[in-house]
């Protein structure tokens, strides 16, 4: 990873990659919608609000560029998108239970609003509801990779589980989880784009490579938006991560760096989370060049994305996927 020179990409037109995947997009969300639909009262108003929540549909959008700048020219994309999105969002509701979150994307989570029981209850009709959409497409080689995602995904949140509060979480730790929790979706995403496209293998690991180091950026990003993003922007509190006891590269990055008696508070409040010692976490995270170093990692990782894609064919969509590379570690939400 430090082989690859630190430069810095183009400005991301995340509205230009909008606008080409929009035609795809539509379908998507009105699949998503008519497939969240059940005679269960709560699941639809559960549903409404997910829908509602203003996420950027970031995971089957991948798909559908991926499948695009494959050459694909079918529909399959538009099922298998909304089957991207559902077992990424049942994810999140199972981690807002989890981490006991209150907010997400500037609302209040399900769980805030109608409970643990009901949220992780959501959660798993939307895991089957994926699973339906699945055998709909009736092919094994979609099936493989989505059950060992899912699968490697649960492997993530338990590790993560097992990390909260472990002041001792080193930095391979901390991508082992990010590759299982966010990484391997990523990666799913867009090596099944390369598998309707009926790629050559060298171009759908190419394509894979280039989900999961984009996964890597992104998750990066995100963690370090947690100590310097504002809450208004980022839609979520900030010092969530510190508030779970959830050592992240950052702060990870700091201990590595920090006098013994800095060390030691710390690993303290991790130990302890909550917000208590934010306001000392965040100055010393600033003060220990952490940042800048955290940037640079997930910098490295969208550069490699960049690198992956230049297998495939010349093509908007090859441009555009190009695009979301550099949008995963400028954004700021």
């Amino acid at each position: 990873m430090n082989s690859i020179p630190a430069e810095t990409p183009r400005p991301p037109d995340f509205a230009a990659v909008r606008a080409l995947a929009d035609p795809d997009m539509r379908r998507i969300d009105a699949l998503i919608r008519a497939r969240l639909a059940s005679h269960v009262v709560l699941i639809n108003q559960i549903a409404d609000h997910i829908i509602s929540s203003g996420g950027k549909r970031l995971r089957p959008m991948l798909h559908a560029l991926a499948a695009r700048a494959a050459g694909y020219r079918g529909d399959q994309h538009i099922k298998l998108a909304a089957v991207i999105e559902f077992i990424h969002t049942s994810t999140l509701l199972h981690d807002d239970v989890v981490d006991e979150s209150g907010l997400r994307r500037g609302k209040q989570t399900a769980n805030a609003l109608w409970g643990n029981a009901a949220s992780v209850l959501v959660g798993d009709f939307l895991y089957s509801r994926s699973f339906q959409l699945m055998v709909e497409l009736d092919d094994m080689r979609v099936m493989r990779i989505l059950a060992d995602t899912t699968n490697t995904i649960a492997e993530g949140e338990v590790l993560q589980l097992l990390n909260i509060g472990n002041a001792d979480v080193d930095e391979a730790a901390y991508l082992a989880v990010i590759e299982r929790k966010t990484a391997v979706l990523f990666a799913a995403a867009t090596e099944l784009g390369g598998l309707l496209g009926n790629l050559p293998e060298d171009q759908l690991a190419a394509l894979r490579h280039f989900g999961m180091e984009l996964g890597y950026a992104f998750q990066i990003a995100d963690d370090l938006l947690d100590y310097t993003g504002d809450a208004a922007t980022l839609g979520k509190n900030i010092g969530d991560d510190l508030a779970e006891g959830k050592p992240t590269l950052p702060l990870i990055y700091t201990l590595e760096r920090a006098n013994a008696n800095e060390a030691s508070a710390l690993r303290e409040a991790i130990r302890r989370g909550g917000l208590d010692s934010l306001d000392h976490v965040i100055h010393e995270i600033r003060h220990s060049g952490a940042l800048e170093r955290t940037h640079q990692c997930a910098l490295a990782h969208a550069l490699a994305a960049h690198k992956a894609l230049a297998a495939l064919p010349a093509s908007p969509w090859r441009d555009a996927l190009a695009t979301l590379a550099d949008y995963s570690v400028q954004r700021n939400s």
